[in-house]
């Protein structure tokens, strides 16, 4: 059980690539005494080599992928885990599937701008995700949620402080989605 929130909770640390979802994601787990699953290490091998040509997923690609994780969140919620998951989730209609494994579900999403985004992705190594024009894509895909939906920080601050924030948010919504 988590003390910051008081319950077990599963949370989906999303965003666009560059953002901060494994980082801010496997620390926050820690902070909650939770397990960290990088949602990336999911995708199909045809997906990952599409990403590796610099050739941006569809619906279709991310859909047996959305609905994998979606089973991780409900392992994790039937086995009354505190569970922190890096996904992008760009679009509602992708959280939707995602909180078919949980209605209680938290969403901490990591907004940045462009060039703080582009400076990430360029410091990078080794990682699937090439090209400012995938960048481009997923930020025009992107359906950035409300606050009904999630906690939004903004990632232009040092990773203790994003991940602070992250904590005190998802603490505020814990009375909401107690389990």
């Amino acid at each position: 059980m988590s003390e910051a929130t008081g319950s077990t909770r599963r949370i989906i640390v999303m965003g666009v690539s560059g953002c901060g979802k494994t980082s801010v994601g496997e620390r926050l787990a820690e902070a909650l005494d939770g397990r960290f699953i990088d949602g990336d290490h999911y995708h199909s091998a045809t997906s990952v080599e599409k990403m590796s040509r610099g050739e941006p997923l569809n619906d279709d690609d991310r859909a047996g992928w959305l609905a994998r994780l979606a089973e991780l969140v409900r392992e994790g919620r039937d086995n009354r885990e505190t569970l922190v998951i890096g996904c992008s989730a760009l679009k509602r209609e992708y959280r939707e599937v995602l909180r078919d494994g949980d209605d209680a579900l938290c969403f901490v999403h990591l907004a940045g701008t462009r060039e703080v985004l582009l400076e990430r992705l360029k410091a990078r190594q080794d990682h699937f995700f090439k090209g400012e024009a995938m960048l481009d894509s997923q930020l025009a895909t992107l359906e950035a949620p409300g606050a009904d939906e999630a906690v939004t920080v903004d990632i232009d601050a040092s990773l203790e402080d994003v991940v602070a924030l992250s904590v005190q948010g998802v603490s505020r919504l814990g009375a909401d989605h107690a389990s």
